[in-house]
């Protein structure tokens, strides 16, 4: 996990755990190129920053061993796989007995129908992110995701009409 940045002539600094990786801005542009894009190919991202081929492999093969590139995966449309409605589900947590959160939020994710899982602070404790196929099939799963789980006290669940997301990561720090 990444704690502090600091810029020193143009090269960004990460400091982690006894751990430091240096950025600059040539593996900015290419963190930002990858991520509007993971099918570039070698030689047109090392076009792109003015990078022999062979030295921009170097440069991704880094970045992926340092753990700054993490997934690369391509995006589905749910609705073309038939899952008409998105949801946003607001759980608490059972304050009975102990509770292992991490496990909680392990078996969760393994549910096909479950994209994303936050752990926050304020009225809930989860904040849950899924689709399902129809209003049945939602219903079938908040009985057996949540009615019936020891470990969730109370949810609710918001279908939303719209939605937009970036999920890129901001990466020049100039």
């Amino acid at each position: 996990m990444l704690r502090r940045g600091i810029m020193r002539l143009n090269r960004i600094y990460f400091e982690s755990e006894g751990y430091e990786m240096e950025l600059d801005r040539t593996d900015h542009k290419l963190l930002g190129l990858l991520q509007n894009d993971a099918r570039l190919m070698n030689k047109q991202l090392s076009a792109e920053v003015g990078l022999a081929p062979s030295s921009c492999h170097e440069r991704i093969k880094r970045l992926w061993a340092d753990g700054v590139l993490t997934e690369s995966r391509a995006m589905v449309d749910p609705e073309k796989l038939g899952y008409a409605i998105s949801v946003v589900v607001m759980a608490k947590i059972s304050k009975e007995g102990q509770i292992n959160i991490d496990s909680l939020m392990d078996e969760l994710i393994k549910q096909p129908e479950i994209q994303q899982i936050h752990l926050v602070t304020g009225r809930y404790d989860l904040i849950i992110y899924m689709i399902a196929r129809s209003m049945d099939h939602l219903k079938v799963i908040a009985r057996s995701t949540f009615s019936d789980s020891d470990e969730i006290s109370s949810f609710e669940v918001s279908i939303a009409y719209d939605a937009r997301w970036d999920l890129t990561v901001p990466v020049s720090r100039e």
